[in-house]
């Protein structure tokens, strides 16, 4: 296993771009993703600059309050230079004013220009049913 110490480093940058996320420190983040970066999930599919990523993070309606990455990560290096981190993860959050708890599984993928990682993709995907039958119908 030639990317062993790789796959570390990559596990390791996924907890500390959470980390950076909950503690809502912005240039951490940003120093830490690609520009643009790709972002998918229940909102649907963007394309985000660091100058939106910015200012989502100064004026989002939530806030990280606790997390927890899953023992089941899962890093599949393409090259020395590209990987794909995929987890479970717990999140615990304020939204609006609100506690909401989810689940879900995430993937990021990570790549290294000069010597630094960064994210250049990311998906949220909610757990539950697949079909959507969890969830309540809209009136």
């Amino acid at each position: 296993m030639a990317y062993a110490t790789t796959e570390k480093q990559v596990i390791e940058l996924e907890r500390q771009y959470w980390q950076a996320i909950k503690d809502k420190d912005i240039d951490t983040a940003l120093s830490m993703t690609d520009d643009p970066c790709l972002v998918a999930g229940a909102q649907g599919v963007a394309e985000i600059d660091h100058k939106t990523f910015k200012n989502m993070m100064r004026t989002a309606p939530w806030t990280l309050d606790a997390f927890r990455l899953g023992d089941d990560m899962q890093v599949l290096m393409l090259g020395k230079d590209v990987a794909v981190v995929a987890y479970k993860v717990h999140e615990e959050m304020t939204v609006e004013g609100k506690p909401v708890t989810l689940d879900a599984a995430d993937s990021s993928t990570w790549v290294r220009r000069d010597g630094h990682w960064l994210c250049v993709a990311h998906t949220e995907s909610l757990f539950g049913d697949p079909y959507g039958r969890d969830r309540r119908l809209a009136s």
